[in-house]
């Protein structure tokens, strides 16, 4: 060993343990509190201070807080908030984990690609589109998961009803149901069940209207979807359905309470049974507005509701007998 590499080797040697020393000096001074000499320093992550547990004196304060800004209260929300990457969706063919190629024929400064580029871009997506569908399965779970998604903005239902929907929709591909179906049908009858589990239910003639296949399929399917993969689906509650008549129809929260009350009323003396929830929402919508005095006609409901006016009318004066019987003593 020369001189030059000994003496290079010393002063490293020198230097670490000089740093080792001045390491230790200072964690042996933070954890110790300066006024009481107690070694029971607490550290509040909340204020960014470290305060001494006997005294209360703040020790340091304005610390850096390295953990995340936001808050999980479940290992779902902290999985969905993880900066490892956009969270994982069963609103894509692909879960999401695939990359796009914009189609904004523009460069990373906000400059237009000239016509050579273009056309190499508009072939990089044609590629890119071909490889993101890689067999038929994922062709038709593509086809069919795009249909939830526009159904379901047609309906304005949330964005957990098409989670629900995707996921029932991919149980019954791995399931071999689609054989013999159409894969608008069973999105659909998809759609129509998540609703229902969501608790935000639509009824089949909304459904029929934003689908590209007849309300008899559309049941059908339903049915079938539902006992094959043993859905656990309640039957709907009419009560479910006043609060987006009594919206659309501009009615104050009197009329709504009211004819939650006529609905009430009704199932305690079991006149729901076998009826249409649909058609007793709407009728106990139209029954609550005369009732308060904040009038519409039945024209209007009937619209609302997607029914004819005289089914309104049949389930009106039935929710009237009900409430009768329900006030004799």
């Amino acid at each position: 060993m020369t001189e030059s590499v000994r003496r290079f080797t010393t002063e490293s040697a020198r230097v670490r343990d000089k740093n080792k020393t001045e390491t230790e000096d200072s964690r042996e001074h933070t954890l110790e509190c300066p006024e009481c000499e107690s070694e029971t320093l607490v550290s509040d992550s909340e204020h960014g201070e470290t305060v001494c547990d006997d005294c209360g004196l703040v020790v340091e304060e304005n610390e850096i807080d390295h953990g995340p800004e936001w808050r999980a209260f479940n290992s779902s929300e902290k999985n969905q908030k993880s900066r490892v990457g956009a969270p994982t969706t069963n609103m894509m063919h692909d879960k999401g984990l695939s990359t796009n190629i914009g189609w904004q024929n523009k460069d990373a400064y906000g400059r237009s690609l000239s016509s050579r580029q273009r056309e190499k871009m508009q072939r990089l997506r044609t590629w890119n589109e071909r490889f993101r569908t890689r067999d038929s399965k994922e062709r038709n779970l593509k086809q069919a998961l795009g249909e939830i998604d526009r159904m379901a903005s047609a309906l304005g239902l949330p964005e957990n009803v098409r989670e629900t929907a995707s996921v029932i929709y991919r149980r019954a591909l791995n399931d071999d149901l689609l054989p013999g179906r159409s894969i608008e049908g069973v999105a659909t009858s998809s759609l129509y069940a998540a609703a229902r589990m969501a608790d935000t239910p639509r009824s089949l003639d909304e459904i029929t209207s934003v689908s590209r296949v007849e309300k008899d399929e559309i049941a059908r399917t339903y049915r079938y979807v539902v006992r094959e993969l043993k859905l656990e689906i309640k039957p709907a509650d009419p009560e479910q359905y006043v609060p987006r008549f009594a919206s659309e129809l501009g009615l104050s929260d009197e009329p709504e309470r009211r004819a939650r009350q006529l609905l009430k009323n009704a199932k305690e003396q079991s006149v729901h049974s076998g009826k249409s929830p649909v058609g007793l929402a709407a009728a106990a919508v139209y029954a609550a507005s005369l009732l308060t005095n904040e009038k519409v006609t039945q024209n209007e409901v009937s619209d609302v509701a997607n029914i004819s006016e005289v089914t309104i009318r049949n389930r009106y004066h039935e929710l009237l007998e009900a409430e009768e019987q329900a006030q004799v003593p």
